[in-house]
């Protein structure tokens, strides 16, 4: 008779088997990681893998929707106590703890421009890349009000425009970013004029 394995134990052995995916397509891409690419590096069996995820497709989902559920579990308060102000708090958003444009990008960004682009006509994916927008255009647009009615913010333009204006802006970037060299594109360089440029449309006072 087999041994039982626990709830926990069952859940962190997905988490560890998550981790080598993302470790996967960082380096190989969407299209051209393989289940075995994972298999090999999360040191497993088929069956150890299948076990917990039917394909890649299904292992990549999986992976995507536990970025967004840590996402979605940070609250705006908890944010604004951590960083003392609505700004910081956007800029943290969008540039993660740093709050500072680099010439980095999102290590998965590529393969998440890969998985949704190629299946742009299959609903899964598309439900998924609504999910992930809705939330981020949400979170912002949050941010941004919260800000406002704190008396922090005086927008130029409202705040739903600019909160797609700063979604569509990351999001070219990342396809950009995952296509041409970064002298190319000068990331750093654009990210800081995002920031003038929405500090300017709030109405952020130096």
């Amino acid at each position: 008779m087999s041994p039982k394995v626990s709830q926990q134990h069952k859940e962190q052995r997905r988490s560890n088997l998550l981790e080598a995916a993302r470790d996967v397509f960082i380096e190989h891409g969407y299209e051209n990681t393989t289940m075995k690419h994972v298999m090999e590096r999360a040191g497993v069996s088929r069956g150890g893998l299948y076990q917990y995820f039917e394909n890649k497709e299904d292992l990549f989902e999986a992976l995507i929707a536990e970025e967004l559920r840590e996402a979605i579990e940070g609250s705006i308060e908890a944010m604004l106590k951590k960083q003392g102000s609505y700004w910081d708090v956007l800029l943290m958003s969008f540039l993660g703890e740093s709050k500072k444009a680099t010439n980095h990008m999102d290590a998965l960004a590529p393969s998440k421009l890969e998985y949704f682009i190629t299946g742009r006509h299959d609903e899964s994916r598309k439900e998924h890349a609504r999910k992930r927008f809705l939330h981020a255009y949400q979170m912002t647009v949050n941010i941004i009000e919260e800000g406002v009615k704190a008396g922090e913010f005086s927008p130029r333009f409202e705040p739903e425009v600019i909160a797609k204006a700063i979604i569509s802006h990351i999001d070219g970037m990342a396809m950009d970013h995952a296509i041409l060299d970064s002298e190319t594109i000068q990331l750093k360089e654009q990210t800081e004029w995002l920031m003038g440029y929405v500090k300017w449309g709030l109405g952020v006072e130096e």
